[in-house]
């Protein structure tokens, strides 16, 4: 299989995989294949995912080789089982007899997730709800996953690897999810948006409802040396999708000493250009795979960053992995007390 984006005139990605024996194949090469008609996929797992409260499949191979990939096991590594795009479909419409809420397609993003269910459980186990509750869900609607306690929303995700040069894999996947499930059933795609290339989204369109765009850096020196190839095009897949009608969030790390404040803001920026309504996460770093030796944003940090993303125009803001920069009871009463409850992810 040649390199998709090389065909269509674009850098190709940083995608090496390894295999079993300890060689290295392209992403594509290693973790797709067409067999009998259909595309197949190497899939790592299949869960009710948090805090997504979503059917998240967690796909090997990527097109991208992440220094802070907390999925890097599987993601940089040949690891999984293959399954048809119409294995997939089935276990998407199994997973349909679970779900407790029941989402329009505005809302079919990760972002949406926080305004239903803080994840504590403590509805369930207690009877009593937690302190950052929403008030929004019924205990009944309340499941317990192998991540942890939320509600089971309709929509179905494909993570962890990206894949997302080679369009009509998901094109496929989505189709055949969808005609299994009975249109009940809305497809997220979570990208670092490599793949998303005005071609390859022509390809989706119809098919793949809503995206998760992580933009990982806007200077694209540092985004090199972070990711393992450029983010030329991604910088223009907000105007991209928008123009095409698709739902989408956009989420920005905040890495101490290589995505701050400045390269936050202009992602910001250049999302509120495109639609100021735009949901947009700023999740806090945590030492993983190759970033190790990195330490995790401040509270100040993390809220200058949020305070600069409204400043320059956007409405819909939020703070994520809240546990990692607000440690203490002093640290919670002051996020909340700075940008309420609705503003944590």
């Amino acid at each position: 299989m040649r390199c998709r984006m090389a065909e269509m005139g674009y850098e190709p990605g940083s995608c090496a995989v390894r295999m079993p024996d300890g060689s290295y194949k392209r992403a594509c090469q290693a973790t797709l294949k067409r067999e009998r008609g259909l595309w197949h996929r190497l899939i790592y797992d299949a869960c009710l995912s948090r805090p997504e409260d979503y059917f998240s499949i967690y796909q090997s191979g990527c097109n991208h080789s992440c220094l802070k990939c907390h999925s890097w096991y599987f993601s940089q590594v040949y690891n999984g089982r293959w399954y048809s795009t119409e294995q997939i479909a089935q276990m998407c419409a199994d997973y349909l007899d679970f779900v407790t809420v029941w989402e329009p397609r505005e809302r079919a993003t990760m972002w949406h997730a926080t305004d239903l269910c803080q994840h504590c459980g403590s509805c369930v186990t207690s009877g009593m709800r937690g302190p950052l509750c929403p008030g929004v869900l019924r205990p009944e609607q309340v499941l317990l996953s192998p991540q942890g306690y939320g509600p089971a929303r309709n929509i179905v995700s494909f993570t962890g690897g990206d894949l997302g040069c080679c369009a009509d894999f998901y094109a496929e996947a989505a189709e055949k999810i969808k005609d299994v499930c009975g249109r009940k059933v809305w497809v997220l795609f979570e990208t670092n948006g490599y793949g998303l290339t005005p071609e390859n989204l022509d390809v989706l369109q119809g098919a793949v409802d809503s995206f998760w765009l992580d933009i990982k850096a806007y200077d694209e020196r540092v985004y090199r040396r972070l990711c393992g190839t450029t983010n030329r095009w991604i910088l223009e897949a907000p105007r991209e999708l928008k123009d095409r009608g698709f739902v989408f969030e956009v989420l920005v790390l905040y890495i101490p000493g290589w995505v701050e404040v400045d390269q936050i803001a202009s992602i910001a920026r250049l999302v509120a250009d495109v639609d100021p309504w735009t949901p947009f996460t700023i999740l806090a770093f945590f030492p993983e795979h190759k970033l190790r030796h990195v330490r995790s944003p401040t509270l100040m940090e993390m809220l200058r960053a949020y305070f600069t993303a409204r400043e320059v125009g956007l409405k819909r803001v939020k703070l994520g992995n809240c546990h990692v920069f607000a440690r203490t009871e002093e640290e919670w009463r002051l996020l909340l007390g700075l940008v309420g409850r609705e503003a944590l992810g």
